[in-house]
């Protein structure tokens, strides 16, 4: 799933880009989440994280070249696409190591093109993520961090190495999403990073963070599979 935002101080290309990119990823079966900014401060502000922005150059206050140098300083590692009416900027955008550099009106071909190389740039290059939607936020979570997700009613509780994440999510779903990164489901309640996993009997699993997790009596075969098959491919057993 690709994280995205444009950026356009006029709401009416803005809007007309947003629907743009959201018909090409449509028709190329890309899932996307898209949000929508209608200045650089805005952008600035906000504390999701985007995989790729499309940005206009020409805007008041903070202009798309400035944001993008601002952005840069902080190690925001986003692909930059600029897009702009006119060409005079091109040689300023290789300085902020733009992806692409975009001149309006644009193509569905050359739209195309940005997202199939974006995507395939960014499957290669970043490590796995788990992108949810919390307090109004998009969060990307490195999947290497996550301990244990927990369901409380409709809501799960993403335990990370550093904090625990809230979203609106059913369980199941979220066990189809990681069933084949090294996640279990060892309770109705629980889903569980192998790597993390310390200790266990028939009923309990102990995390490496101490946490305990109640593991189903119908789940202790499965999971005692699973758990050899995730050492035997780290190379951690014998």
């Amino acid at each position: 799933m690709l994280s995205i935002a444009v950026c356009d101080d006029i709401l009416l290309e803005c809007t007309q880009l947003a629907k743009q990119i959201r018909h090409i990823a449509g028709l190329a079966g890309c899932e996307i989440i898209l949000r929508e900014f209608y200045s650089g401060k805005e952008l600035l502000n906000s504390t999701e994280s985007f995989d790729l922005l499309f940005l206009d150059i020409k805007m008041p206050d903070l202009n798309g070249m400035e944001l993008a140098r601002l952005l840069r300083r902080r190690e925001e590692t986003c692909l930059l696409v600029f897009v702009t009416a006119v060409s005079e900027y091109v040689f300023e955008a290789y300085d902020v190591e733009a992806f692409a550099y975009l001149v309006k009106p644009i193509t569905d071909q050359q739209l195309t093109k940005v997202l199939t190389r974006g995507a395939e740039k960014l499957r290669k290059t970043s490590a796995e993520f788990l992108l949810v939607s919390s307090q109004h936020a998009v969060r990307k979570i490195p999947l290497q961090d996550i301990v244990y997700i927990e369901a409380m009613g409709r809501i799960l509780r993403i335990h990370t190495l550093r904090d625990t994440i809230e979203t609106y999510e059913q369980i199941g779903q979220m066990e189809k999403r990681l069933c084949e990164k090294d996640f279990f489901r060892c309770h109705k309640g629980y889903l569980i990073n192998l790597k993390y996993v310390e200790t266990f009997d028939k009923n309990l699993i102990q995390m490496e963070t101490k946490d305990t997790i109640l593991l189903a009596r119908r789940r202790y075969d499965d999971f005692a599979r699973a758990l050899m098959h995730y050492m035997k491919k780290e190379g951690g057993f014998v």
